[in-house]
């Protein structure tokens, strides 16, 4: 009966997408939803980005190692972007009119560096992609029992075809009703957990007093880690396609800044019901607890839940893995396909062309993604890994060209190569500081020193739409 429930369940999200998918007439329509998303189904996208493997299995499997410290990063680091994204992002973005992050780029700093800026914000997508495969995969090896590979295989086709046919129409639509299944969901079981625990009061206060440390100790090397932590999802997340995707697709700026601050509060809250149902299960279930943690909470409700319990549970898990895989799939398809492919094009391409093009991106991208997921397992290293990439190399050239009219493109592009390269050294030379540290500072001194040495010309970039954001 689970099992058949799941599959209905697919089925359903599928038909979703092919109903979302009468709305999509343009490119436009397709990557962002023909920018005109009301507030509920805005701030429903902007939380199901956030709301996916990482927070469900990877954060709740990193309390039980790491006590409140180890999630930092997320969700309150994720929390942190959405709030920042609002505050100082969205509407400027939304007023510049863009269809990617990747425009912003070459509006403010010239072609070149629209191609060096797309390559560095599609590429760690397809970790983070990756990573809500593993999930999927996850929760239908422990519902069915068939080999972990084939089930990413069946995730990967449900999730991609749905995001092929609809775009930003099904994954906004999707997201509501995923959203609400997510909140109910878990609510239900957070509930039905503490009572059999012995009440909220009970569990809390079993918990060891260390794992509800929140603040570092005065030691140099803690309080850099603790900044690091907050930095790879707080900082390193604004510069992402699938956040920027959708709050540019919501109906006006407003609505685009309304709908980040109702996500930031609303993932933070829900963000917690994971984290709380795996502290139960581990003191009602914890010497049957073995293995990789990340099952210990799918596995511990198959095992001591009703069947309605169970339906609700996998069903939100399902929910919030799918809404984020899904932008997370078109995100990168749209930078593929816009700043990469077509201004390598001789011929000007129609919107009908365009759409074709970003569409098979989506093939791609989900591909390649399939493939890693079927390599790697680890959820919370592979969206950690994603979101440093855009923080060392995208973050600076975002903030500066924004808030910095001497921002240049050759700082711009001495930002974004020496904070990579800064990065991989230290990766490789495996110090015990975080590389993210001395790769953002990198950053921000090439972003520094190469505009107030090469300051940009005029001919360089557009200067009207440049002008819109000032």
């Amino acid at each position: 009966m689970l099992l058949a429930s799941i599959i209905i369940y697919l089925l359903l999200t599928i038909l979703i997408g092919f109903w979302a998918s009468r709305r999509v007439k343009t490119s436009g329509d397709y990557m962002l939803a023909g920018r005109s998303l009301p507030l509920m189904l805005s701030s429903a996208a902007m939380f199901a980005t956030w709301f996916g493997s990482e927070t469900v299995f990877g954060a709740s499997s990193q309390f039980l190692e790491e006590g409140l410290y180890g999630v930092i990063e997320d969700p309150f680091g994720a929390a942190l972007c959405l709030l920042l994204f609002g505050a100082f992002f969205a509407r400027k973005l939304y007023n510049m009119n863009l269809l990617t992050l990747g425009d912003f780029f070459k509006i403010r700093f010239g072609k070149s560096t629209e191609l060096t800026a797309s390559l560095f914000l599609a590429l760690p997508y397809i970790g983070y992609i990756a990573a809500q495969l593993v999930a999927m995969g996850l929760i239908l090896n422990v519902v069915t029992g068939i080999e972990q590979w084939q089930c990413v295989l069946i995730s990967a086709f449900v999730v991609t075809l749905y995001t092929y046919i609809g775009g930003m129409w099904a994954i906004s639509i999707t997201d509501f009703v995923q959203s609400i299944l997510i909140i109910l969901g878990l609510f239900v079981l957070a509930y039905i957990m503490s009572q059999k625990a012995g009440g909220v009061d009970v569990v809390m206060s079993k918990i060891p007093r260390e794992d509800l440390r929140f603040l570092p100790s005065f030691n140099l090397q803690e309080i850099l880690m603790y900044i690091a932590a907050w930095s790879v999802l707080g900082l390193g997340s604004i510069p992402s396609q699938d956040v920027f995707q959708r709050a540019m697709s919501s109906g006006s700026a407003k609505t685009a800044v309304r709908s980040c601050y109702f996500a930031a509060g609303l993932y933070l809250t829900i963000a917690m019901l994971p984290i709380f149902i795996s502290v139960c299960t581990n003191q009602l279930y914890g010497d049957q607890i073995a293995g990789d943690k990340q099952l210990a909470l799918p596995n511990m409700v198959l095992l001591h839940t009703t069947l309605p319990i169970q339906i609700l549970f996998f069903g939100s898990l399902l929910s919030a893995i799918m809404s984020t895989a899904s932008a997370a799939i078109l995100a990168p398809a749209s930078i593929f396909s816009e700043n990469l492919v077509k201004p390598l094009l001789k011929h000007r391409l129609d919107d009908q062309h365009f759409l074709f093009l970003t569409r098979f991106s989506v093939l791609l991208f989900a591909a390649v993604a399939t493939i890693m997921a079927c390599i790697r397992s680890n959820i919370y290293e592979l969206v950690g890994e994603s979101s440093i990439l855009s923080l060392v190399s995208l973050f600076i050239p975002l903030v500066l060209g924004l808030y910095w009219k001497r921002s240049s493109r050759t700082g711009a592009m001495v930002a974004m190569v020496g904070g990579m390269i800064t990065w991989i050294i230290f990766e490789v030379l495996e110090t015990a500081w975080p590389s993210l540290i001395p790769a953002t500072l990198v950053s921000l001194v090439g972003m520094i020193v190469g505009s107030i040495g090469w300051p940009q010309n005029e001919n360089e970039y557009d200067k009207s739409r440049v002008e819109s954001i000032e």
